[in-house]
């Protein structure tokens, strides 16, 4: 009996050690404390403590099966349960993608279709019954780049807040977005928006686990940047996602126009089949059996977004116009912005008066008077100032802009309207030091203004990036971003009035309506 309980014990011994172990290791830095555990509806994961101990991360959390093989270019798999302790203490693989951007910089195993993971920040005290806010975050890189993994993401210190962040990865590109005929044919006449699918996946997982990370299921904001945001419009108008959040952040981007564009299902069809066709595929079994290497490597010699969201009739029964025209889009309070240099010195670089309004005529022909008014020449310095404006509202700034109109005619609950003013100090890969550009707000929304190389912050900066942060968590948490002692910020949909994020922070009404009404009613040409 001895001998058997001897056994028993060291049985029991080795089962234990290995994660006592770990608990030792990822505890050292915060005197030796024992590493966060959770159980979800797959099994138990271990995190680990960050920021001194204050905050605790689960890292590379399955929300779905991998997407390989046959489960390629289909809607999200549930993801399998596992048994034992899973080590949630670094990310999952980013979506397959190629390097386009510098700053996109990644701290993952690297690109991989098994790549369905997500990533949940809580404090460290939270527990099942905390019931905090939950803030779901989709990365930018239109839907060719990004993932959770990015270091201006991670770490972010609105959970100090008393949130619940949560960053995911989707499939991006021909993988995320490819809609073909013979996909169509195979899947009842829907094809396309598996991103998106997956965003929606994340959130029911988010829905029924929750709760064990000391988070509400029943207050959810979703918020995205860039294609982020682009999705989080899209997911509006879901009828699946309906019921997954309570409130939505857009930061740079909508389907009612601008850099990425929303096609109807037939007109991806068609293309999407050429595409397939080169490929020298015969069938979706040969389609589904090519290296992926070999189809992104095809995709990326395509110009532009070339895969992205589609009206598809299932996922997304009808564009984003009509939907909000009728009323039909998710009655959420909003928040909606963009960047104030959006797209500036691209078009202006050298504009003078006289070349800003031969732009106006070979563009605009008999309408290049009324274009004038809206973007004006008087001098030289007013064109280049027109020509910015221009191309920031081509780029991104005029989708936002009607996303938010529509919103606050039809959304029958509070909107609130930002314009991000703050130039960004000069860094390598943005050496002027003078604009806001494209994804300027990243690092202040998130906190980690120290994860951008070679930027030398002053305490506006940080002063600024505080203020952000406590009105997306006010936001998150009540619907309202106002509180805290913070600048007043009234709401559009009934003041017509935004708020500038700068330093100090400012509210005015609407200045460039003009610029955007001649937009929303003539034909634009393609981006430069």
């Amino acid at each position: 009996m001895i001998a058997a309980q001897k056994d028993k014990m060291i049985h029991k011994d080795l089962l234990i050690r290995p994660l006592l172990a770990g608990f030792l290791f990822a505890g050292f830095a915060h005197a030796q404390a024992p590493a966060p555990i959770v159980k979800t509806a797959q099994g138990e994961a271990m995190g680990k403590l960050i920021h001194d101990g204050q905050e605790k991360a689960f890292l590379g959390l399955p929300y779905a099966a991998p997407p390989v093989g046959n489960l390629r270019w289909k809607a999200p798999a549930p993801p399998a349960r596992w048994s034992g302790v899973r080590d949630a203490t670094k990310f999952g693989n980013r979506c397959e993608q190629w390097h386009i951007w510098d700053d996109y910089i990644f701290t993952d195993p690297g690109p991989s279709e098994d790549c369905l993971y997500l990533n949940v920040y809580a404090p460290a005290a939270a527990k099942r019954g905390s019931n905090l806010p939950v803030m779901v975050w989709i990365h930018g890189g239109g839907f060719l780049a990004g993932a959770g993994s990015e270091p201006r993401y991670t770490n972010p210190a609105l959970v100090a807040k008393g949130v619940i962040v949560v960053t995911l990865n989707y499939r991006l590109n021909v993988f995320g977005f490819l809609a073909s005929e013979d996909l169509a044919k195979e899947q009842g006449g829907h094809a396309g928006n598996y991103g998106l699918m997956d965003i929606v996946a994340a959130l029911r997982w988010v829905k029924a686990n929750i709760a064990a990370f000391g988070g509400d299921k029943n207050n959810v904001t979703i918020f995205g940047e860039s294609a982020g945001s682009f999705a989080v419009s899209a997911l509006t108008v879901a009828p699946s996602a309906r019921g997954l959040f309570q409130k939505v952040i857009g930061e740079s981007g909508a389907f009612f126009g601008g850099a990425v564009p929303m096609a109807s299902a037939s007109e991806r069809a068609r293309r999407d089949q050429a595409f397939v066709t080169s490929l020298g595929a015969a069938n979706l079994e040969e389609l589904r059996a090519m290296p992926a290497g070999e189809i992104l490597a095809a995709a990326q010699k395509l110009r532009g977004v070339a895969f992205s969201a589609v009206v598809d009739g299932a996922f997304l029964p009808e564009d984003l116009p009509s939907a909000y025209a009728a009323g039909r889009q998710a009655h959420v309070p909003s928040i909606i912005g963009w960047n104030r240099d959006e797209h500036a010195g691209t078009l202006s670089k050298g504009m003078t008066a006289e070349k800003w309004k031969a732009y106006a005529k070979e563009h605009y022909g008999d309408k290049a008077g009324d274009f004038l008014r809206a973007f004006p020449a008087n001098t030289d310095e007013q064109a280049v100032d027109s020509a910015d404006d221009f191309t920031d509202n081509l780029f991104i700034a005029i989708g936002a802009w009607k996303w938010v109109e529509a919103q606050s005619k039809t959304g029958q609950a509070p909107v609130y309207r930002y314009r991000f003013d703050r130039a960004a100090p000069p860094e390598p890969l943005h050496p002027t030091g003078k604009y806001a550009f494209h994804s300027t707000e990243l690092e202040y929304v998130f906190g980690t203004l120290d994860v951008r190389r070679g930027a030398a912050w002053q305490p506006a900066d940080r002063k600024l990036s505080d203020e952000v942060i406590e009105y997306w968590t006010n936001f998150a948490r009540s619907g309202d971003p106002n509180g805290n002692d913070l600048p007043y910020w009234p709401r559009y949909d009934k003041e017509k009035m935004l708020i500038h994020l700068t330093d100090p922070i400012t509210v005015t009404p609407e200045t460039k309506r003009s610029e955007f009404e001649f937009m929303a009613n003539e034909p634009q040409p393609p981006m430069r």
